[in-house]
C-alpha cells in the first residue's frame, strides 16, 4: 500500500474508474455512493481509444468486448435524405491505428464491469446509501461529513459527484447551473423490432436545423440507442428519469428520415425520457491542498463529442499517475490539474461548437460546413491519440 487513504465522493463511471486505478496502484480507497444499490441509468455511451487505454491498463477490454459493440463507422448524415456528409473509419481500421477498439456500450453494463473490478481489488471499497455532505481539511488530510451525521477521515478527497457536486461547492464556491437551451430525448429500442436494413451497424450522427440525433447499437447489438437533441428555450426537467409523452418525441422528429422515424415508432411509449442539458461556469481551480474534482464535477460538457465519460476515465488515469509521481498530496493535485485543464477545456469548447455545426439551418449550410472539415484527421491528431497512462506529465 502507498500509505495514502483516498476517499471518493460518487460511485458513477468516473468515481469507479478512479477507484479501480488507485487500488491497482496500491492506494487504499473508499467510495461513498448515495444510491442504495449499485447501478446506472441512461442508455448508451461511446468509449474511444483515449479512454480505452485506461480500461486496457485495468485489464477490462475483454470484459467490455463481451457486452459492447465495435461499430464499423462513425457517420455524419443529413437529417432528411440520410446522405453521408463525412465518415470516420472505426472497426478493425480504428483498432489497428490506435491499439484499442472503439466501443458503444450500455451505461449499466459498463458500470457493472467497473464495480466488479473495484470489488475484486477491495471487496468493501464501496459504501452505498452514503452521501458526502461536506468536508473540511485537517492537518493530516480531510474529514468528511456524511449524510447520517458521521465523519470519516482520509488523506485525500476526490469529488466525482457530478454536475451538482457538493465537493465542488466547497472547493470552488457557488457557481450557477445553467440551462444551455438544449434538451435531449433518450430511448433504447430492441434491434429485432426494426427491419434488418434499419438496424445501425455504426454510429450515426444525423444533423439538421435546430436539432440532431445520435444512433448506434449497444448490448452486443441487441438494443439500438437513440439520443435526440433539440433546441428549446423553455427550462426542462433535468432528471434522467423524467418521462415525457411519446407524441412529443414523434412531433420533434416528424419530418426526419424514415430510419429515425422507425426507431421512434417502435419505442416503448411509456419510457420516453427527456432531460435538460446544463453546464456550469468554467473554473480554473479544481483542487485544495487535499481535495480535488474529477469528471462532470470539474468540467461538465455538452454530449456533442461523446467524450463526457471518456474525460472522467482520462482524469482517473492521470490523477492516479500524479499521485504515484508526487509523495506530497498537494503537489500531486497541482500536477493533475495542470495536465488536465487545457485538454478538458478544449473538449468542452469543441463540444459546444459542435452544437452550432450540427444544427445549421439549411442543407446547403450543412454540406458546406462539413466539406471544410476532416473529422477523422482532426480527432485522430489530438483526441483519439491521447494516452492517459503514458502521456508525459509536466
Amino acid at each position: 500500500m502507498s500509505g495514502r487513504r483516498i476517499l471518493i465522493a460518487g460511485g458513477g463511471i468516473g468515481g469507479l474508474t478512479a477507484a479501480a486505478c488507485l487500488l491497482e496502484a496500491g492506494f487504499d480507497v473508499e467510495v461513498f455512493e448515495q444510491a442504495p444499490e449499485l447501478g446506472e441509468i441512461g442508455a448508451g455511451i461511446q468509449i474511444s481509444a483515449n479512454a480505452g487505454r485506461v480500461l486496457r491498463h485495468l485489464g477490462l477490454l475483454d470484459a467490455v468486448d463481451d457486452v459492447a459493440v465495435k461499430p464499423g463507422e462513425y457517420r455524419f448524415r443529413l437529417y432528411d435524405s440520410g446522405e453521408v456528409l463525412q465518415t470516420i473509419p472505426l472497426g478493425g481500421t480504428y483498432a489497428e491505428r490506435h491499439g484499442v477498439p472503439y466501443y458503444t456500450v450500455h451505461r449499466a453494463d459498463f458500470h457493472a464491469l467497473l464495480a466488479a473490478r473495484v470489488q475484486a481489488l477491495k471487496p468493501d471499497a464501496i459504501r452505498l446509501a452514503t452521501r458526502v455532505e461536506d468536508f473540511e481539511e485537517t492537518p493530516g488530510g480531510v474529514s468528511l461529513s456524511l449524510i447520517d451525521g458521521s465523519t470519516v477521515g482520509g488523506d485525500l478527497l476526490i469529488g466525482a459527484d457530478g454536475i451538482r457536486s457538493a465537493v465542488r461547492e466547497r472547493i470552488v464556491g457557488p457557481t450557477p447551473i445553467n440551462y444551455t437551451g438544449d434538451a435531449a430525448w433518450r430511448i433504447a429500442v430492441p434491434a429485432g423490432a426494426l427491419a434488418p436494413d434499419q438496424r445501425p451497424d455504426g454510429v450515426d450522427i444525423w444533423v439538421g436545423p435546430a436539432r440532431h440525433a445520435v444512433v448506434y447499437p449497444i448490448r452486443r447489438g441487441e438494443l439500438v440507442n437513440f439520443v435526440g437533441a433539440i433546441e428549446d428555450d423553455r427550462w426542462q426537467e433535468d432528471s434522467w428519469t423524467a418521462r415525457r409523452p411519446w407524441t412529443d418525441l414523434q412531433a420533434d422528429f416528424t419530418d426526419w428520415n424514415g430510419a429515425i422515424r422507425s426507431i421512434i415508432e417502435v419505442a416503448d411509449r411509456e419510457h420516453c425520457y427527456r432531460w435538460a442539458l446544463n453546464n456550469r461556469t468554467p473554473v480554473t481551480l479544481w483542487s485544495t491542498r487535499s481535495a480535488t474534482l474529477l469528471g462532470d464535477a470539474a468540467h461538465p460538457t455538452l454530449p456533442y463529442m461523446a467524450q463526457g465519460a471518456a474525460m472522467a476515465i482520462e482524469d482517473a488515469g492521470v490523477l492516479t499517475r500524479a499521485l504515484q509521481a508526487e509523495a506530497d498530496t498537494a503537489s500531486a493535485l497541482r500536477l493533475y490539474q495542470r495536465n488536465r485543464m487545457e485538454r478538458t477545456a478544449r473538449i468542452v469548447n469543441e463540444s459546444s461548437a459542435n452544437r452550432e455545426l450540427f444544427h445549421l439551418p439549411t442543407v446547403a449550410d450543412l454540406r458546406d460546413a462539413f466539406a471544410k472539415r476532416d473529422m477523422n484527421a482532426e480527432r485522430t491528431a489530438w483526441l483519439f491519440s491521447y494516452d492517459p497512462m503514458t502521456v508525459e506529465l509536466m
